[in-house]
């Protein structure tokens, strides 16, 4: 009976979220222009543990500015080498700085 339970709740967790992760437009919504880029898929595997997509598309901030969002992401216990960062600055500054175009959730 509790094995019942268990499944049922998490399926209904499950069927909760769902639906407003599509409407955030889910992974798809982060540059598909550059879909072999090294930022974004450390972008995808990295900063989607804890964030939705329209973090990205709502804060158009150039590449220093990503930096900095991402080094405070490290203060706050992400572990990721310099490397990384740079990668995940450079990628953001483009798709989603000032100058780009705007992010069409999908």
């Amino acid at each position: 009976m509790t094995l019942r339970l268990s499944t049922l709740i998490a399926g209904l967790m499950i069927a909760a979220i769902a639906p407003a992760f599509a409407q955030e437009g889910g992974p798809g919504a982060l540059g598909a222009a550059a879909a072999n880029s090294p930022g974004r898929t450390l972008v995808l595997g990295k900063c989607f543990q804890c964030h939705t997509d329209s973090m990205f598309r709502d804060q158009r901030q150039d590449r220093r500015a990503w930096e900095a969002t991402v080094y405070r992401m490290v203060g706050r216990g992400a572990l990721w080498t310099s490397e990384e960062i740079r990668l995940m600055a450079d990628f953001l500054g483009t798709e989603f700085g000032p100058a780009a175009p705007p992010a069409i959730p999908r």
